[in-house]
């Protein structure tokens, strides 16, 4: 992730398109087998169902989504997804690659469908694993003729979602940091959802009212890479590298992805119509340093040592520590 391109992305690699809907990708994606851990957010739909089943369990766990629910996936497990409902369902899903099969891309393997993993065994292998014969092995493994997409032939009924605890609607989580007229920010670590325990990521849900700023700010502990997707409004980035040069500046629209590298500093401010930010960091302890407002630095160091530092006089010194007792990580419109 150090040669990361901080060029926000906007439109992502359509990888499978069918009658049952589309699969897109920012990176090229492979199809090995099962992928890294990762969180998934419900941009669009109100009764998507998930089917989630772990390693050496011997229940499948089925639970329902919709619109602003997370669910974490955690690496190595076997999941399905479907739409009950009549609108779209849209997730978009983030997550840490660094060890994967091909790192900066998901590493997924199908269980089924044309390029399903079984297609690459000989039917004598098939026919043996499952104690079949040579007429069910070509049932079993020609059949499907969809890669990763299909749609469901009439009178074929999906599980019913059961009262599992593995998704989480992110407005529903307390909020980290709240100012009133400016926005929030809510983190999703494994203390407010347990499936996390054991993935070194975690969510985060930033929402900034109109013309509201977030930042500057860093990750203090464990620092970890940023990956930040528009899902609502619109507003602009600013990047500042640790040598004080500026990596990026530029505006933001929904369906735009960018990242932020280790030890970055970033400031997010929001149009006219404020902007709602859903975003990954490669830390189960986030922890955020302010670079302004009443919790940051400049607030706890001495008078001396900040006039001596920013070379200002002592009146200045004096006016910026006032405003400075007056300011937030959020900052409200003026």
């Amino acid at each position: 992730m150090e040669n990361m391109s901080l060029v926000p992305l906007e439109l992502p690699q359509k990888l499978t398109d069918g009658e049952g809907g589309s699969y897109y990708a920012w990176n090229d994606v492979v199809f090995p087998f099962l992928g890294a851990g990762q969180i998934g957010y419900v941009l669009q739909g109100s009764n998507g169902v998930a089917g989630i089943m772990y390693p050496e369990s011997k229940e499948e766990k089925v639970v329902k989504l919709e619109k602003g629910d997370t669910i974490v996936v955690p690496k190595g497990v076997v999941s399905w997804w479907f739409n009950a409902g009549n609108d779209e369902l849209n997730i978009i899903y983030l997550g840490e690659t660094h060890n994967a099969i091909n790192p900066g891309n998901f590493t997924y393997g199908l269980l089924a469908g044309a390029i399903g993993i079984l297609k690459g065994f000989s039917n004598k292998t098939i026919a043996k694993a499952y104690d079949i014969n040579d007429e069910q092995v070509n049932e079993l493994v020609g059949s499907q003729k969809e890669a990763l997409i299909l749609k469901l032939e009439q009178g074929l009924t999906m599980p019913k979602p059961s009262n599992y605890d593995l998704t989480i609607e992110f407005d529903e989580v307390k909020p980290d940091f709240q100012v009133k007229n400016g926005g929030s920010i809510r983190f999703l670590t494994s203390e407010k959802q347990s499936t996390l325990e054991g993935i070194k990521i975690c969510g985060r849900l930033l929402k900034l009212d109109p013309n509201a700023m977030f930042g500057p700010i860093y990750y203090a502990q464990e620092s970890g890479v940023e990956l930040s997707y528009v899902t609502k409004g619109s507003g602009w980035v600013q990047i500042v590298g640790l040598n004080g040069q500026i990596a990026l500046d530029t505006k933001l629209e929904v369906g735009q992805l960018f990242a932020v590298p280790k030890f970055h500093v970033i400031a997010v401010g929001a149009g006219d119509e404020g902007i709602e930010c859903f975003s990954i960091v490669t830390t189960s302890k986030p922890r955020l340093a302010q670079i302004a407002g009443n919790m940051s630095f400049w607030k706890t160091m001495s008078p001396q040592v900040l006039q001596a530092s920013l070379n200002v006089t002592p009146k200045f010194c004096e006016l910026f520590m006032d405003k400075i007792e007056n300011t937030t990580i959020i900052m409200p419109p003026n």
